[in-house]
């Protein structure tokens, strides 16, 4: 039995690009973190009195690995209990032939995307989902701190370091006994492969797999970072760090409990709200560099998108759902009430948009930066290498091998995993 809520309106005829069709009961997954579920809900409410459909929302765990796995479950069981899927900028390769291709349907609003994020959704020149939003993670800082103490912001991993611990030790002499450093996602998940691949690739280590389909980690530039960032755990960051995904670390930062932050945008309007302790009292920059030779800031690219199974029962409501959840008046919204960046450029020069969020001008320079996680050159294998990846990082994080031990060892998994080719 489909996992749909029933209203009064089920059976009642409306109007659908093609013709007039009943009235559907749709379902969407979501994992969203923080507000993003009431935020959809709200959407989703003004959809469903617009069209005379109804959704239902089918909550989904917050961690993007346990998200895809259940993903995969589900459409290769040809589930048709869910019809619209909200995926990762990543997925595309992997989920491409389970989804409709909206190429023709949304012939009429590609073109008012980025053209690089309608691409990273497009597989053998089918369109597999629609852009929701983009990510590019940014170092957030305490602006109070960092004056009371005479800071600068770091540009560098080491003055990150520096900075983070003068601060933590002096405001614990003072009494604020809960104070840490620098917190991060250190948890083992798709989450620390995007730290990971930031601190590898700021400090000239790569890719971990090249565009050219080289595999890379294994090198020094590479193996530094990370044995730079295991010694932040237990010093600047909490030991609890090696089990903190997204909202673990928003949660200390957002009680006042750290003085730097690595996340993703959707943390800047909750960090703003009536009950955060660091209202106003923080400003987001680009990610620190390294010291090594080709040394850069360096995000990884994350984003959403909305894609159709295509064992959907009622493809045709289905699309229009995505097309709404993609639509300029739905990403003006998101822009404003969840600080998630739009993929329409338009947006980014909206007078509402920058009023509400006047950093998202400033997180053009971070969005500049933005690396891609290797799915496109590991095609359907790329789960299995990042989970190879953030495993060798979390081993090496909390102390099981350093990380050239480790990295060698990935190097010779990875070797077997690709075979002639991916």
């Amino acid at each position: 039995m489909k996992m749909k809520l029933l209203l009064a309106g089920l059976l009642t005829s409306v109007t659908l690009v093609g013709g007039a069709a009943q009235a559907a009961e749709l379902s969407i997954v979501s994992g969203d973190t923080g507000s993003g579920l009431a935020f959809l809900r709200s959407q989703l409410d003004r959809f469903e009195a617009d069209t005379g459909h109804t959704v239902t929302v089918v909550p989904m765990p917050s961690s993007t690995t346990d998200q895809f796995g259940q993903y995969r479950l589900w459409l290769a069981a040809g589930n048709s209990d869910i019809d619209v899927y909200q995926t990762d900028v990543i997925w595309a390769p992997q989920l491409a032939d389970q989804f409709l291709d909206l190429s023709e349907a949304a012939a009429d609003v590609v073109g008012n995307h980025f053209p690089s994020i309608i691409e990273s959704q497009t597989v053998d020149g089918k369109l597999v989902a629609l852009p929701a939003f983009t990510d590019a993670p940014a170092l957030y800082y305490r602006t109070d701190l960092l004056e009371k103490h005479g800071k600068s912001v770091p540009g560098t991993w080491a003055e990150l370091e520096t900075t983070a611990m003068e601060i933590m030790e002096a405001e614990r002499a003072e009494g604020n006994s809960e104070i840490w450093g620098f917190v991060f996602q250190g948890n083992a998940y798709e989450g620390l492969t995007c730290d990971a691949l930031e601190w590898v690739m700021s400090n000239g280590g790569g890719q971990i797999v090249e565009p050219d389909g080289t595999i890379s980690i294994n090198n020094d530039q590479a193996a530094a970072a990370i044995d730079r960032a295991a010694g932040w755990v237990g010093t600047i960051a909490p030991e609890g760090v090696l089990a903190y995904m997204e909202e673990e670390s928003r949660g200390v930062w957002q009680l006042g409990n750290a003085v730097f932050m690595r996340n993703w945008p959707y943390a800047y309007a909750l960090g703003n709200g009536d009950d955060s302790a660091v209202k106003g009292k923080f400003d987001v920059a680009p990610l620190p560099a390294g010291d090594g030779e080709g040394a850069r800031s360096a995000a990884t690219l994350g984003g959403w998108n909305v894609a159709v199974s295509k064992y959907s029962p009622d493809p045709e409501a289905a699309i229009e759902l995505a097309k709404f959840l993609a639509s300029e008046e739905v990403q003006k919204e998101r822009a404003i009430q969840q600080s998630n960046l739009p993929t329409i450029p338009s947006l980014y020069e909206d007078a509402d948009v920058l009023e509400a969020s006047p950093f998202m001008e400033n997180w053009k320079a971070i969005f500049e930066q933005a690396v891609p996680r290797p799915s496109a050159p590991t095609k359907t294998d790329y789960n299995e290498v990042s989970s190879l990846f953030w495993s060798a990082v979390h081993d090496t994080l909390s102390g099981n091998g350093s990380a050239a031990e480790n990295l060698e060892i990935l190097e010779a998994d990875l070797q077997d995993l690709k075979g002639d080719a991916w």
